[in-house]
């Protein structure tokens, strides 16, 4: 048996990439080397536009229990972003674990019919012209599968990228070291107005937000589950040899508070509880996203920096770019080099991510020089224009894909509200006018028509590829991203 596609690693962006192939009628085959759930703690939740992604295909009210809204505040390089005073405010955030985020993906793979083998790892692969020779491990041993696609979803430390042969360059810091851990502080300590940590004789240090001093970088998060997490980053503190215990972490955050003490205690309740101690960090960026093939998605792809949380936002608009693009290529019908445009369109949106994550870093660096840069951006970050510009940096909403001659607006960028009929993951042409049908019905069997407020194309992905043209430029749109017309394909 020849299976259409095979992904390595059941973690976000391999479900969704897996469930976005199976709304386009592809199943594919998932390997997934943990046996259950992971008891890693990761990330903490969402940010950014792929919130409204998730919500256009009914996934987030499952998760969440109500519709999304912008968030009144955010943070970049730990400074307060007063989001509520935007007139268009692009930034979405939800706090939930990663946790519950694959669980509600898992569920959803299964209602399409994905397969999901758990203990079962990618160990080798040969490309052949026509497929891919995968070796898997699996609790009886060692077998062979054969695919016509294989996809890296396997993290940082992808072992399909290696396998690919393809280079992961980038920037390796050393300098910082980052102590984590769930923690107890005491009630008097929490302030009833902001939620933050009130610590005598320093402040108020702000709840889910980075606050920094020339000393290093502090977040504290009380979730609203009860779950405290502390984070304390340090670039002049070495570590001991021995695990992170709560007196390193609480003697860290005396030297960034410049001596001052908190009392932390162990957390209550069941776990896992994270205790973790990490040095250093790194940047990189994929040299190619496909090689023959083997594609990759999320930080199989890209690893950066974790501040302003990222790394879903990017990672999940991978798979899902990908997704309707792979299924195409699969089903027969995709244009000429549409697969390739997963790498032109992703690579930069990956490129952009690493940047002002970098620039983040620096922002929040230790020493006075750092401070008075951070003066100069305060002063900046007061000018409605700037503010504006960094929100839609972080909600990655600033991004346009370049996809042909255009003169709307929203060629390229994320597409308005929709309706329900995106949830079905396919190509969409909203007519304004009534007179599209007839331009569109030789693509009937890949794109549905429904009527709306502005004429638009509307790709899987929720990105526009043509609005308020003639018929002939949305016939070439047609071609362009949906392949010949029926009776011709």
């Amino acid at each position: 048996m020849v299976f259409d596609v095979v992904i390595s690693g059941a973690g976000p962006n391999g479900l969704m990439l897996a469930c976005e192939l199976a709304l386009a009628g592809v199943r594919p085959l998932v390997l997934e080397p943990r046996t259950g759930p992971s008891a890693e703690q990761r990330a903490n939740g969402m940010v950014g536009q792929v919130i409204r992604l998730l919500d256009r295909r009914g996934l987030y009210e499952p998760l969440i229990g109500e519709k999304p809204s912008p968030a009144q505040q955010f943070m970049f390089a730990a400074f307060p972003l007063p989001l509520h005073q935007l007139a268009d405010n692009p930034v979405y955030i939800v706090m939930v674990p990663q946790q519950k985020i694959e669980a509600m993906l898992a569920a959803r793979a299964a209602e399409l019919g994905v397969t999901i083998r758990h203990g079962h790892s990618l160990i080798g692969m040969e490309q052949k012209d026509d497929r891919v020779l995968i070796d898997a491990d699996g609790p009886e041993g060692n077998y062979r599968i054969e695919a016509r696609y294989l996809v890296g979803a396997d993290g940082g430390k992808s072992i399909t990228r290696k396998l690919a042969g393809i280079g992961f360059p980038g920037v390796t810091t050393d300098r910082t070291i980052s102590r984590t851990a769930h923690v107890t502080v005491p009630a008097s300590m929490r302030d009833p107005v902001t939620g933050g940590l009130r610590v005598p004789g320093y402040g108020v240090i702000p709840p889910f937000l980075h606050h920094r001093t020339e000393r290093g970088l502090i977040a504290y998060a009380p979730f609203p589950d009860g779950r405290t997490l502390l984070s304390v980053n340090t670039a002049d503190l070495p570590a001991p040899d021995a695990d992170l215990t709560l007196t390193e972490l609480q003697d860290a955050l005396a030297h960034v508070l410049g001596g001052i003490e908190v009392p932390l205690t162990p957390p209550a309740g069941d776990g896992p509880h994270l205790l973790r101690r990490l040095a250093g960090g790194n940047t990189r960026l994929a040299e190619r996203y496909r090689d023959g093939r083997v594609l990759l998605v999320g930080d199989a792809a890209h690893v950066h920096s974790a501040m302003g949380g990222p790394g879903l936002n990017l990672g999940l608009q991978d798979a899902v770019n990908l997704g309707w693009k792979l299924a195409a290529t699969v089903r027969g019908w995709a244009p000429d080099g549409l697969l390739d445009t997963y790498e032109t369109e992703r690579r930069p949106a990956g490129e952009r991510v690493t940047m002002h994550t970098l620039a983040q870093r620096a922002l929040v660096g230790p020493g006075p020089e750092v401070t008075a840069l951070r003066t100069l951006f305060a002063e900046l970050l007061g000018e409605p224009a700037v503010l504006e510009r960094i929100a839609s940096l972080i909600a990655g909403s600033d991004f346009r894909y370049d996809l042909g001659d255009s003169t709307s607006p929203l060629v390229g960028r994320f597409a308005p509200e929709i309706g329900p009929e995106s949830r079905t993951g396919r190509p969409l042409l909203v007519d304004s006018t009534g007179s599209l049908t007839g331009v569109a019905e030789p693509w009937r069997d890949r794109v549905d028509v429904i009527p709306g407020e502005r004429s638009m194309l509307v790709r899987p992905d929720n990105y526009v590829a043509w609005a308020s043209g003639d018929a002939g430029s949305l016939r070439e749109a047609l071609g362009r991203w949906f392949g010949a017309p029926a009776a011709v394909a």
